[in-house]
């Protein structure tokens, strides 16, 4: 293992300062594969070598190769980014994998009999142990597809990328077929704020990407997602990645039995405020277990109406995304992609959580 500047182990449940990266991810071009020591490099090894087999697949378009077109070539987008269409095929789960309701027809039943609702359900702690398990495996899965972000990579390569990989854990990507989404994961670009649909452009040296992750096992749902930069990014790009982090982490920080979901907008907003940056007022946080979307909501803005105090056993996800211009969005013609209104990036960073007695368990943490 070769020695680097200072990073975060990414051993399971370790969070030390680290030093040493993987000899093969040096050779593969996967960043941010840091361990604090051999011991924890040798005790993740099975579970961080499968990140080696699916980056090495991966296959980036050659300079000067961008396939498909603009599906919507009248249509006044916001900012620079266009999607590239056709799209692959849909891809198949095996009949062995359990799925979600809406798996075949594409309406998730078991959510729209709750729509109305604003019950928060406390999960008993057997349930909140498959939870760990189920999120474990989507962490897994989202290091699998950083791995393969890369200049000349397109988003539909990580989509099949994540999608393999979800399939070889036995899971069910949950985006697929969800309200009729096409794809096993998102890929939010530059301007694209959430839900961007993997399609046929390369990843261009300066992009900035959110893959965003979710799975289904076992009768439950897990949830997270993170921003990439590629190749060579300006430090504005960074600074908003970084300003996305903090502002999740800081939220994070907050969470504990009796406090009031509503505050999370507040410490969010502020930090993001701090720095020039906005937060979309759109798209929330979410209840999640064997539901993929429930109650609480989750607003990222100060001064919101949230509803519900946390109490032990409560699981959810906080996924502030913050942008470099307005906080204001429109969506594309695909009825998905949503981007600002005003063309300039956007950053989100998202991590599945349970209020515990003590605080609070992040159980898609690296």
């Amino acid at each position: 293992m070769s020695s680097f500047s200072e990073h975060l182990c990414q051993g399971l449940n370790c969070s030390k300062p680290a030093s040493l990266q993987c000899p093969n991810c040096i050779k593969l071009a996967i960043p941010d594969s840091f361990f604090c020591s051999q011991t924890c490099f040798k005790e993740n090894w099975n579970t961080h070598k499968a990140i080696h087999k699916f980056a090495a697949a991966v296959t980036a378009v050659p300079a000067g190769e961008e396939g498909g077109s603009d599906p919507w070539p009248g249509f006044k987008y916001t900012g620079p980014l266009r999607p590239r269409y056709p799209l692959s095929p849909f891809r198949t789960v095996p009949d062995h994998i359990e799925k979600p309701d809406y798996a075949e027809t594409g309406i998730p039943l078991s959510e729209q009999n709750i729509r109305s609702s604003s019950t928060i359900e406390v999960l008993p702690p057997k349930d909140i142990e498959i939870m760990r398990k189920v999120c474990k495996i989507a962490r897994e899965i989202i290091d699998i597809g950083v791995a393969a972000v890369r200049v000349g990579v397109t988003t539909d390569e990580i989509d099949r990328v994540i999608h393999e990989a979800t399939i070889e854990r036995g899971a069910y990507p949950s985006p697929l077929n969800y309200n009729g989404f096409k794809k096993s994961c998102c890929t939010s670009v530059n301007e694209v704020i959430c839900h961007g649909v993997p399609d046929m452009r390369p990843l261009k040296d300066g992009d900035i990407v959110n893959l965003d992750i979710s799975i289904f096992k076992d009768g439950f749902h897990s949830d997270l997602n993170e921003t990439v930069p590629v190749g060579n990014v300006d430090a504005d790009g960074l600074r908003l990645i970084k300003n996305a982090r903090e502002c999740l982490e800081k939220a994070i920080a907050m969470v504990k039995p009796g406090a009031l979901y509503r505050d999370l907008g507040n410490v969010i907003e502020k930090h993001a405020k701090s720095e020039g940056f906005s937060v979309v007022k759109t798209y929330c946080g979410h209840g999640i277990h064997r539901l993929f979307h429930c109650a609480p909501n989750i607003p990222h803005y100060a001064r919101n109406k949230a509803i519900g105090v946390m109490k032990v056993g409560h699981v959810f996800t906080i996924e502030p995304m913050i942008n470099e211009g307005t906080w204001k969005d429109e969506m594309w013609p695909d009825n998905w992609t949503a981007v600002t209104q005003d063309g300039k990036r956007s950053a989100q960073f998202e991590q599945t959580l349970v209020v515990t007695k003590t605080g609070v368990e992040i159980l898609t943490i690296r």
